[in-house]
């Protein structure tokens, strides 16, 4: 059979860039709503005396279609060719539904528009949607263009997919100072991603662990805390069947820590908290609910099962360490992820949006020191949101300090195009060596280019997707555990 015939087939159905689009309509059905879920509401620390609490609660997000507002006011929707012609922007306005409630009592509840957001061409929410080749002629676009950008200010900007270490899977690497082995996991919870790092001390021996404010604080103190009190059962839960000596030296260590108030006060003396001994204990116990493994829970009730999880990382360090189990190779492709342009969208939304409500709550409380009681219809500044995003996807300057996310398309041709639009960017920094990360790996094959990547500093970290790559998009947690659990897999007790 002829290889071309299936290969133009597979085009027929889909584009170059069919991930980066699904991801981009992905953001908008499901991230913006995970956003809005996590700052559902807020409350200003400056009120009228004769009230006892006001709270701003922010529901229902939608997107419109591009459209631009004419200089009378008027509003009509705008096709990508004419946002090239006038140098503006191809974008659609977000409404949100907020309600303010003044001692749980609605006083306002209306929907408006905080912004505006970029649209990606040929996405569900593109004017372009469902044209068929004629109609796409005559709105004056190439029916051979595959989309997968966007129009900032008139000019066609590309979000370059990021590779990236997978989140919340832990990894066992090799220390190039000490030789001895090391666990990394980065627990990612919406806002929330912290590194945690696992290491043994080089002089004692004593198992560590990292995260946040709580720097190499030991394992087992950390484990009584979360309410693994008995020696024996962290002995089984780490050990099985099996005994290592790692364990019983670290067990003999602590002993003398009886109860979970020992255990936070240990940690929190450990970590430097020098305030009173009550106040410490809570700080380390908000600290441990809050940042340690959020991924798995941010309350009292989730400590148990992150016990268990942590006595699964220390048991599988102790089997790196005595030759057991080999280390983790960080750059097989079972350990990476590739962040798209939904995905770098939603980083981009969080933060500002975040920041759109400090905005609102600045102005209310400002005209609350003059005695006057605002509607929250006019203190929102939709300018704010937008200006910020179109700053980011004009510049390319994202949040976390990253750069060059962003980049004017090539179109010099149309394979220099499609192959901007298929770019991967390595977050490794170009002036380091890092001869493995730069290697072409056997799991780059079938999904990575291995031949294009550019010559000098940049070669094997600026790399480009196969031609039928397809990247798989998030899947809900919930429908991922009901699927698990149909095939006999069992809860933890």
């Amino acid at each position: 059979m002829d290889k071309s015939i299936l290969i133009k087939k597979y085009f027929e159905e889909k584009k170059f860039v069919e991930s980066s689009i699904r991801s981009f309509n992905n953001f908008i059905n499901q991230g913006l709503k995970e956003v809005i879920e996590e700052n559902k509401e807020a409350e200003p620390n400056i009120i009228p005396h004769n009230i006892e609490s006001f709270k701003i609660r922010f529901g229902k997000i939608t997107v419109g279609k591009p459209q631009i507002i004419e200089a009378d006011g008027s509003r009509r929707a705008i096709f990508p060719s004419e946002a090239r012609l006038r140098k503006i922007s191809y974008s659609a306005p977000i409404f949100l539904e907020i309600s303010s409630y003044i001692n749980d009592v609605q006083r306002e509840n209306f929907q408006a528009e905080v912004g505006k957001l970029p649209i990606m061409l040929r996405s569900d929410y593109c004017n372009l949607k469902d044209l068929n080749r004629e109609e796409l002629i005559v709105k004056g676009e190439d029916p051979n263009d595959p989309g997968g950008y966007f129009i900032i200010n008139g000019t066609e900007r590309v979000l370059v997919t990021i590779e990236d270490l997978a989140e919340n899977n832990f990894v066992i690497e090799q220390d190039q100072k000490t030789m001895s082995p090391t666990g990394r996991i980065f627990s990612a919870e919406g806002s929330y991603k912290i590194p945690h790092l696992l290491s043994f001390n080089k002089k004692d021996g004593i198992a560590q662990i990292s995260f946040t404010r709580m720097k190499e604080v030991p394992i087992v103190v950390l484990l009584k805390a979360l309410g693994m009190l008995k020696d024996e059962q962290i002995m089984k839960e780490i050990c099985g069947n099996e005994s290592y000596e790692d364990v019983l030296i670290n067990l003999f260590e602590f002993a003398d820590v009886r109860d979970q108030e020992d255990a936070f006060d240990t940690l929190a003396r450990k970590s430097g908290f020098t305030q009173t001994k009550e106040v410490r204990v809570e700080r380390a116990r908000d600290m441990i609910d809050k940042y340690f493994l959020p991924h798995i829970g941010r309350d009292k009730a989730s400590r148990a099962v992150k016990a268990k999880n942590l006595c699964k990382m220390f048991k599988k360090l102790i089997r790196a360490k005595l030759g057991e189990i080999p280390f983790n190779d960080k750059d097989h492709y079972m350990n990476k992820r590739l962040r798209l342009s939904g995905d770098l969208l939603l980083d981009l939304f969080r933060a500002n949006f975040k920041l759109l409500i400090n905005d609102i709550l600045y102005n209310f409380q400002r005209i609350i020191k003059r005695g006057k009681l605002p509607s929250i219809r006019v203190i929102i500044r939709d300018k704010l949101l937008t200006s910020r995003i179109y700053s980011s996807m004009a510049t390319g300057e994202w949040v976390g300090g990253r750069q060059g996310i962003s980049q004017r398309i090539d179109r010099a041709n149309f394979l220099g195009m499609v192959s901007h639009l298929q770019k991967v960017n390595s977050p490794l920094s170009s002036s380091q060596e890092n001869f493995e990360a730069r290697a072409l790996h056997c799991t780059h094959i079938g999904r990575l280019c291995p031949i294009e990547t550019p010559e000098g500093t940049n070669i094997g970290l600026r790399k480009n997707m196969a031609m039928l790559c397809s990247i798989s998009q998030s899947m809900d947690d919930t429908k991922l555990l009901e699927q698990v659990k149909e095939l006999g897999v069992k809860e933890v007790q």
